[in-house]
């Protein structure tokens, strides 16, 4: 028996690739599945959340302007540190959601292989998703999907990686920059993702990762006028609807996917479609 004493760790927020305290000081003790400490994690304020914003829209031209190609290289350079990190998430895993260790093996390596999936879309999006348009004149017209921008994000409450990666690979994919608010009993594997991210090649302020809790943060998000879009996944049933009627002020995107969706399953192009504007553009033929 180890007469050495652990060190108790308190990990930050991620905001703008660096890693802030909460501006509020607070922090809030997480637990495994049978009570059992594990760490303290950063407890996010309004203005934390503000900041993240701010970071995300200060990032999102150089991200969007980035080639399809550029940003696919760079999402399959995290899954490559994930996959180099695969036994850690497997031990956070298995600790915030309860489960045995060949389930959170399963569920990591589902999370590693989503990643590469949402990877190889990224230049792919725009022949899928854009058209070139039958005109009558001499005119060419093509519609192009565009990235919406700043993205929201409440990560699942229960899927502490595997979830939370189905969330936000789509967003960035796509060529948007997010703020993520995660599980709020489960933030760990979240918080070792935060560290992937800023060890990959993802530029500071593309994903920006908060934890804390949902309820307290979800509305300054939901309300915020640089925010363009809101994911709902993650947010209690109790918080949706007036979540929808205060993003509804700044005519956002709203995601309304519910809080019990299976994220084992293969996805479809639908996470990638919410986050996308169609522009249209009109050319006249040359002589």
């Amino acid at each position: 028996m180890s007469d050495r004493v652990s060190v108790a760790k308190t990990y930050k927020l991620y905001i703008g690739g660096a890693f802030p305290r909460s501006e509020s000081g607070r922090s809030y003790p997480v637990t495994d599945s049978k009570g059992g400490f594990l760490a303290n994690a950063a407890q996010g304020s309004r203005k934390d959340a503000r900041d993240a914003v701010a970071a995300a829209r200060k990032a999102f031209p150089g991200w969007s302007g980035a080639t399809a190609y550029n940003r696919g290289q760079v999402l399959y350079r995290v899954a490559e540190v994930l996959e180099g990190r695969r036994e850690q998430f497997i031990t956070e895993v298995a600790a915030s959601e309860g489960v045995p260790v060949k389930k959170a093996q399963s569920l990591v390596d589902a999370a590693i292989d989503r990643w590469v999936w949402y990877a190889g879309w990224t230049d792919k999006i725009a022949a899928v998703l854009g058209s070139s348009n039958p005109v009558a004149g001499p005119y060419f017209s093509f519609s192009t999907p565009e990235p919406t921008g700043v993205v929201a994000v409440l990560a699942p409450q229960q899927s502490s990686l595997l979830g939370l990666v189905s969330v936000i690979a789509p967003v960035i994919a796509s060529g948007n920059t997010c703020v993520v608010i995660t599980s709020q009993d489960r933030p760990l594997p979240a918080i070792t993702l935060s560290e992937v991210l800023a060890t990959s090649d993802v530029p500071g302020g593309v994903v920006n990762i908060i934890t804390g809790r949902t309820a307290e943060i979800a509305p300054w998000l939901a309300s915020h006028g640089d925010v363009n879009a809101l994911d709902l996944t993650g947010a209690p049933e109790s918080l949706r609807a007036d979540l929808e009627r205060s993003a509804a002020g700044t005519v956002k995107r709203v995601l309304r996917n519910k809080a019990g969706e299976d994220f084992t399953v293969t996805p479809d192009m639908s996470r990638l479609r919410a986050y996308l504007e169609t522009k249209t553009v009109w050319h006249p033929m040359g002589v």
